[in-house]
């Protein structure tokens, strides 16, 4: 299936950065290739690990093989290197909630438990919540993960802290007096946020660019299609990271 395949022209830039990076052992080419396009498989389809096709290898071993480098950081270093040319004019921040399979509840104890792995539960159940930077064009920059009851406040800083840009896109849930303040004085940026209707008295912004925010939603529009995302099944943070942030590499490659 065309979906669940590299093209070539994404795969040799992959293949570049696994063969400089640390800690990864490419082996055969062809058989890196073909992991690849197993993880990808799972992502896209959302189905267990046991139900990959025999054509991709063993499930347990490419599943042991993606938990390795989830651990290693492989697949964030993945996502970093394929931002390299950013369009830092707005940063555009934002949050989706994804429900929780009851599959990812259970998280071991010397984890931290669910607690520890940004599971909770919101108005709409047992759910995370994707905290996202994206870049002027509407690409990835920058994940975070929490329960789904978190504010969208509580990730604010963490979203833009060591970015260079010039306007700062949010909706009414970036609203806070410290933030905006952050954005201005120490970013030197412009903060395009709409003021809560509760303010007595409401900040100016530009209104037009605001209009550019619809970029973030394209972005959760597009990795809501790959299933692994649209609902988590994964019982730890990082192994449920991994597949955000290969996706998120394969969107800069598009």
């Amino acid at each position: 299936m065309r979906t669940v395949r590299l093209k070539d022209k994404q795969w040799k830039k992959i293949l570049r950065f696994l063969q400089n990076c640390p800690g990864v052992y490419v082996g055969q080419p062809e058989q890196c290739r073909r992991f690849l396009e197993g993880v990808l498989w799972i992502g896209r389809s959302g189905a267990p690990w046991r139900l990959l096709p025999a054509g991709y290898g063993q499930w347990n071993s490419l599943y042991k093989r993606y938990g390795r480098w989830c651990d290693k950081g492989i697949w964030h270093k993945l996502l970093q290197h394929c931002a390299d040319e950013p369009d830092m004019e707005h940063l555009i921040i934002d949050s989706t909630i994804v429900r929780a399979h009851p599959c990812a509840a259970g998280a071991p104890k010397q984890k931290g438990g669910q607690a520890e792995q940004a599971l909770g539960r919101s108005v709409g159940g047992f759910s995370t919540k994707i905290h996202v930077s994206v870049d002027g064009l509407g690409n990835p920059l920058r994940f975070i993960l929490t329960a789904g009851q978190r504010h969208d406040i509580t990730q604010a800083q963490a979203l833009v802290i060591d970015l260079d840009f010039e306007r700062l896109i949010g909706d009414k849930g970036y609203d806070a007096d410290d933030f905006v303040k952050l954005i201005i004085e120490e970013y030197e940026a412009e903060a395009v946020i709409p003021p809560r209707a509760k303010r007595q008295h409401p900040r100016e912004y530009d209104k037009h660019i605001y209009k550019e925010r619809h970029l973030v939603e394209c972005f959760f529009n597009k990795i809501k299609h790959y299933r692994r995302i649209f609902s988590r099944f994964e019982k730890l943070a990082d192994r449920y990271l991994g597949f955000l942030y290969f996706i998120g590499a394969l969107v800069w490659l598009r």
